[in-house]
Formats: C-alpha cells, structure tokens, sequence
C-alpha cells in the first residue's frame, strides 16, 4: 500500500522521476543548443591567426638583421653600386654589354654598334606615316591641325 502525503493528497514516491528528468532534458538542451561547431571553427581561426603570427614575426627578425647588416656606410655604399648602379662623386661608371655570339666567342662582328644602319626604303610601310596637308588650306588651320596632337 502506498502512503499519502498529508498535505497534498498524492502519494509520497509519485514526483521522484521529476527530478532526473529534469537532468537529463537540461543536458540535452545544453548538448542540443550549445554552438560547439562554432567553438570548433573559431579555433580553427585562432590557430590559424597564431600561424601567420609566427610566419610574419620571422619576417620581422629576418629584416631586422638585415637592417643591422646595411646600417654601416660601406654596406650602403655597397648596396648602392650593386642595385643602383650608383657611384661616388668623381667617379665614372661604365657598363660593357655582353654581345650575342653565334658560336660562343664575342667578335667585334657581334656587336650591334657595328651592324649596318637600316635603309629606310626596306622599313615597312605600316611603320611610316606621312600626312599630306590638301591643298587651299591656310597656314594657321595647318599649324592647329599640327599642334592637335589629342585626335
């Protein structure tokens, strides 16, 4: 036989399965609504960001010794004739182009200084432009017609 509450008419054992439902749909609901996918991808991001964190902080170390490297006047100096083709006052730079060579050994043949010049009878005739002014035109309307250089 069961037993009654004085109280409230029920009996005593009948609310006792309340308690670990509650529990249980309070987990599901946590398991069910909590963003886990998105805690997965902003980890995700988060390593990512530490990645080029690290990738750009070498970069920063590697350019700083470089900067040391070229702090001192001889290396900038140096730098400047390598990349720049600089020199220093009262100095001449002279620059020898290497020529082309069929066989490997550069001749004086070789080099294009010494090639003839072309004739401009052999140019093309798509590379030449000649504009004929027509006749009984003035000398101011040719002279704007010259000078309009945006047509």
């Amino acid at each position: 036989m069961t037993t009654t509450n004085v109280h409230s008419g029920t009996p005593q054992g009948a609310h006792r399965w309340m308690v670990p439902l509650a529990v249980v749909t309070a987990g599901a609901m946590i398991a069910l609504w909590f963003p886990f996918s998105a805690l997965w991808q902003q980890q995700h991001e988060i390593a990512q960001a530490s990645a080029a964190l690290a990738a750009v902080r070498g970069e920063q170390q590697a350019l700083n010794a470089q900067s040391h490297q070229v702090a001192s006047t001889r290396a900038q100096r140096d730098l400047a004739r390598a990349d720049y083709q600089l020199v220093s006052p009262g100095q001449s730079l002279i620059q020898v182009l290497p020529g082309r060579a069929a066989n490997g050994v550069w001749t004086l043949r070789d080099d294009p200084g010494y090639q003839p010049l072309a004739r401009p009878d052999t140019v093309p005739a798509t590379l030449t432009h000649r504009v004929v002014a027509p006749a009984g035109r003035g000398f101011f309307e040719r002279l704007v017609r010259t000078l309009e250089f945006w047509r």
